[in-house]
């Protein structure tokens, strides 16, 4: 029940106030966020690459209304993009970006962020590593999927994400698991109404099934991004069957949960790919993840109520 709720706060600005000046949110943020600045975050970064695990960065920011920060958050990719090339980390860590942070959401902001993500997109090929676009809410999806279509163009290793819970996904999924594509497949993490989105896990968890036998039969690079033992399991036999190696696909998990698991799985052979984000807006994504896991929230309230 309270899922709805948090990713409704999510969006609130009390909340955000009320939440971030809280003294125990730190220490619940810092299991989900490597660090505030860069310069915090790529040890964590090292430390995964060191233990087997490739990374995918997000400099946390989305819903961006003013211009100016949407060259900002520009500009902190391009600053991890030489990082990454300094540090000789191309290889293993590659970026993922929202488009909303590059000015998606202002007027005309389609071509807004096409021309704030474009720059990254091209340092990025130089460091010899890539960027895969997240996907927002469901009235995002036709813009970034168009921008993904003009940047792949030139840069055909650019990835993507669907949301399985999106009714249109399975067809998304069709369009994009042509030879050398690489999408991410989640479950999703915003509140849909359901005109758009299936409302029941067991909904989504059968759409995610379907739409990952979609990828594994294509001729994509299918990457599969969840935490559901299950879901794991299945893709593992799906794989099996397409007649996939285990560099044929690979499987992504957020940093700060399962970590054992994501070595288990590096451990057995497969590729893992630990999601990184950082930076100081981190609230939005912070509440979707209490959101999605339950322990998590409970956690987090029980040290609300005793703080002090």
């Amino acid at each position: 029940m309270l899922g709805p709720v948090l990713l409704a706060a999510a969006r609130s600005d009390a909340i955000r106030r009320a939440v971030s000046a809280a003294p125990v949110t730190r220490p619940v943020v810092d299991r989900f966020v490597a660090g505030e600045h860069l310069d915090e975050s790529l040890p964590a970064v090292r430390a995964l690459t060191d233990q087997g695990l490739d990374v995918t960065l997000d400099h946390l920011g989305e819903d961006i209304t003013d211009r100016s920060e949407a060259l900002r958050n520009r500009d902190a990719y391009l600053a991890l993009t030489d990082a990454l090339s300094a540090q000789g980390l191309g290889p293993r860590a590659e970026m993922s970006v929202k488009l909303s942070a590059f000015g998606q959401a202002l007027p005309n902001g389609h071509d807004i962020a096409y021309a704030n993500v474009l720059p990254v997109v091209e340092q990025a090929a130089a460091a010899g590593t890539t960027v895969t676009l997240d996907m927002e809410d469901h009235t995002t999806v036709d813009s970034t999927l168009a921008i993904l279509a003009e940047l792949r163009k030139r840069f055909p290793q650019t990835g993507a994400v669907v949301q399985s819970y999106l009714h249109r996904t399975e067809d998304d999924c069709r369009a994009l698991a042509g030879e050398g594509s690489r999408v991410r497949l989640v479950k999703g993490a915003y509140d849909e109404p359901a005109t758009v989105a299936f409302q029941r896990k067991r909904d989504v968890d059968r759409a995610y099934v379907r739409c990952l036998g979609i990828l594994m039969t294509g001729d994509g690079y299918p990457m599969v991004g969840s935490h559901d033992p299950r879901i794991v399991a299945i893709a593992q036999e799906l794989a099996r069957r397409a007649g996939r190696k285990p560099d044929g696909y690979e499987f992504q998990m957020l940093y700060g949960i399962r970590a054992a698991e994501q070595l288990r799985l590096v451990a057995e052979g497969h590729r893992m790919r630990v999601y990184v984000p950082y930076g100081t807006d981190w609230y939005g994504y912070f509440m979707r993840r209490l959101a999605e896991r339950p322990a998590n929230t409970a956690f987090f309230l029980r040290s609300l109520a005793t703080r002090g």
